[in-house]
């Protein structure tokens, strides 16, 4: 089911006096910044971590066949490792569009690589949207990753180069490795 957000993510109106805001990316934001940006930045964010429970009905997947995409879920002792973006306001409306399906934009406190932090904004598709997939066996989600595909590509492409974009950062994550394994033993099948 895919649920368009783009309405009620143009209601948010904290950063309306801006004329620079940050975006913290964790899933496609960290490798595909095809948006206009300022500055970019190694970040984290805690008290949420990174799981493959959001469905993907328009990118990744097809209203038939959801694909599954990252999305934050709260967890106390947690943090969240990313990039952050210095954009300016108007480049939410391009935002807007490509986290339609279940992601409202969210204040947050990012912490940057380096020392530093700021006040900015991250899209969180939380369990009481429609698309909203839910908890399984990694096993499973894997399995669900590697057969669907949408306008955006195949959905494996997406966990694949999450995977090595993480890397790239030097941060480990527990969830996209062991989905990535599970991934990469369906291959040879």
């Amino acid at each position: 089911m895919s649920v368009n957000t783009i309405d009620i993510n143009k209601l948010m109106n904290h950063f309306d006096s801006h004329d620079q805001v940050w975006l913290f990316g964790y899933g496609s934001l960290i490798y595909k910044a095809d948006f206009p940006y300022l500055e970019r930045r190694p970040a984290s964010i805690t008290g949420w971590t990174r799981r493959f429970w959001q469905g993907s009905h328009d990118h990744r997947g097809t209203p038939e066949a959801p694909g599954r995409v990252a999305t934050l879920v709260a967890q106390h002792d947690s943090i969240c490792t990313g990039m952050a973006y210095l954009i300016t306001p108007l480049t939410f409306e391009q935002l807007d569009i490509r986290e339609k399906n279940g992601y409202l934009r969210v204040v947050t406190t990012m912490h940057f690589d380096g020392g530093g932090e700021a006040e900015g904004v991250v899209y969180i598709a939380s369990e009481d949207n429609e698309a909203w997939l839910g908890p399984a066996p990694e096993r499973d989600i894997a399995r669900q990753i590697a057969h669907s595909h949408g306008p955006s590509g195949p959905n494996r492409d997406y966990l694949l180069h999450l995977a090595d974009a993480l890397r790239e950062l030097g941060h480990d994550d527990e969830h996209v490795f062991a989905l990535e394994h599970h991934l990469q033993a369906l291959k040879f099948k």
